[in-house]
């Protein structure tokens, strides 16, 4: 696969968020980053750096929608059901 970084993570637990976003999308999504962020949880200087990958042919609609969710275009609006009840509640 010709894959593309569209997003650097500052840890393991952002990456897997936007990978998980990104998928939601339709995408497959990898991560690729340093193992001393699994072994220690490190994110000091660059040693907790997770690239999230995606496909060349998804690279301009991921770039997109992660514009998009830096803009604030995706949230749960008071009235959506979340876990089996509504966000609100």
């Amino acid at each position: 696969m010709n894959e593309k970084c569209v997003f650097v993570a500052n840890g393991q637990i952002q990456a897997e968020q936007v990978r998980t976003f990104l998928e939601a999308s339709g995408m497959v999504a990898v991560l690729r980053g340093e193992s001393l962020t699994k072994t220690h949880g490190l994110t000091l200087d660059g040693l907790g750096r997770v690239e999230v990958l995606v496909a060349g042919a998804d690279e301009e609609r991921a770039r997109d929608l992660l514009a998009s969710a830096e803009e604030g275009q995706f949230r749960l609006d008071d009235d959506v059901e979340v876990g089996g009840r509504l966000g609100g509640e």
